[in-house]
């Protein structure tokens, strides 16, 4: 299967089989807007019609094309005087598979300027630089160039959360982060990312990631559990 992320998503993912005899492995493309619009030029056209709004992470089937030029790409990994001349070329391939596949109209979304999931890409990113700070959702609104409703409405569609929701979980994925590296202790680390009631912090904090900052963390180091 193929995982298609078509804007920037706060999601958190996790290994759950993987040995030295079996590797987990994977190759990760990125999408570039300029280049699938190019191509959508020289493309069939669509068989079904285009989408307003969905889900902006989707698993597809690895058709035997699509594999193959995956293949190949990761091939030239043994051959790296090959890289730039037969890469571009590969990945040329890969996008095409995937525009004339079962993630097509998603695709075609990405490359279009004005669509509805460009406009939830500004608010994204406006969210992303400003998540620290509290907002209001016409702020937002403003700047993807929608009403608050239905900024709302298609945000949540390719989301699966609000825009206020998107940016907890930014905060907490960043307090994290910080307390991971040392940077910060629990209490420091809210106050970094907004927070001005430490309870509230770790409130939010154990309901996302299902333990307290400091138990958390030592979870994630594989020390022993510290107590609450």
């Amino acid at each position: 299967h193929c995982l298609v992320v078509s804007l920037d998503l706060p999601v958190i993912g996790q290994v759950i089989e993987a040995t030295p005899q079996e590797p987990y492995l994977c190759v990760k493309l990125e999408l570039d807007p300029a280049a699938i619009g190019a191509l959508m030029l020289e493309a069939p056209p669509l068989t079904e019609p285009e989408l307003s709004s969905g889900p902006g992470l989707t698993v597809g089937p690895m058709t035997p094309a699509l594999r193959d030029a995956v293949i190949r790409l990761t091939s030239l990994l043994e051959a790296p005087a090959d890289i730039a001349v037969l890469a571009p070329l590969v990945e040329r391939e890969i996008l095409y598979r995937l525009l004339t596949g079962e993630q097509a109209a998603r695709l075609r979304q990405i490359a279009v300027a004005e669509s509805k999931l460009q406009q939830v890409n500004r608010a994204i990113a406006w969210i992303k630089r400003n998540y620290r700070s509290p907002f209001s959702v016409e702020i937002v609104a403003a700047e993807a160039r929608m009403s608050p409703s239905a900024l709302h409405q298609h945000f949540k569609a390719v989301t699966a959360m609000s825009p206020l929701q998107y940016q907890k979980q930014l905060r907490l994925q960043e307090a994290r982060r910080l307390i991971l590296a040392r940077a910060h202790d629990a209490a420091s680390a809210g106050f970094q990312v907004g927070y001005e009631s430490p309870s509230q912090f770790s409130r939010e904090y154990s309901r996302l990631f299902g333990a307290p900052p400091l138990r958390d963390v030592a979870r994630l180091r594989g020390a022993s559990p510290l107590p609450a």
